[in-house]
């Protein structure tokens, strides 16, 4: 119990001074955060030699800057990784048109926009969506309805009328 007790107040005498040299080093917080949570799990797993370090307070700093070193590391391998995997090769897909159309179907509710795309991008009939999603045709169609409606204010140009018109047909 000693060991927690000895622990605790480590923690709260250092965490937060710990936690702004670490965001002062990595300039995201977010990242400094995760970075100082793990270096002081480490450094409970460890108490009984880190608790004997000239500095307990520097060895958790230390270790939530490799930490912090380590993750930064990984995100731009990550980064390297998808850039090469994507040289040479075109995006498809990516018109104005299509970067419209995402745009307002992230607008409209989950269920309206389920069924606009089984319906005009998967090209299931009602029947089949209402089978797939199990709703009542009815409320299939219904949802296709509100959902061209609501889509239809996201896809108008400001210029004139809407651009990328969904057909009404079910």
């Amino acid at each position: 119990m000693r060991d927690a007790d000895e622990f605790d107040a480590f923690y709260a005498a250092s965490s937060r001074r710990v936690l702004g040299q670490v965001y002062a080093m990595t300039g995201n917080r977010a990242e400094a955060e995760d970075a100082v949570a793990e270096a002081y799990l480490k450094a409970w797993d460890r108490w009984a030699t880190v608790r004997d370090c000239d500095s307990p307070e520097a060895w958790v700093r230390r270790v939530a800057s490799r930490n912090a070193v380590s993750a930064f590391r990984k995100a731009v391998n990550r980064l390297r990784a998808h850039h090469r995997d994507a040289v040479g090769e075109e995006v498809e897909g990516l018109s104005p048109d299509h970067v419209a159309l995402v745009h307002a179907l992230r607008q409209i509710p989950a269920d309206q926009r389920r069924v606009i795309v089984l319906h005009h991008l998967v090209g299931l009939n009602v029947a089949e969506i209402a089978q797939e999603v199990g709703a009542p045709t009815g409320t299939v169609k219904a949802r296709l309805a509100r959902g061209r409606r609501a889509m239809a204010e996201h896809l108008t140009d400001s210029d004139g009328p809407a651009t990328g018109r969904v057909s009404h047909d079910a």
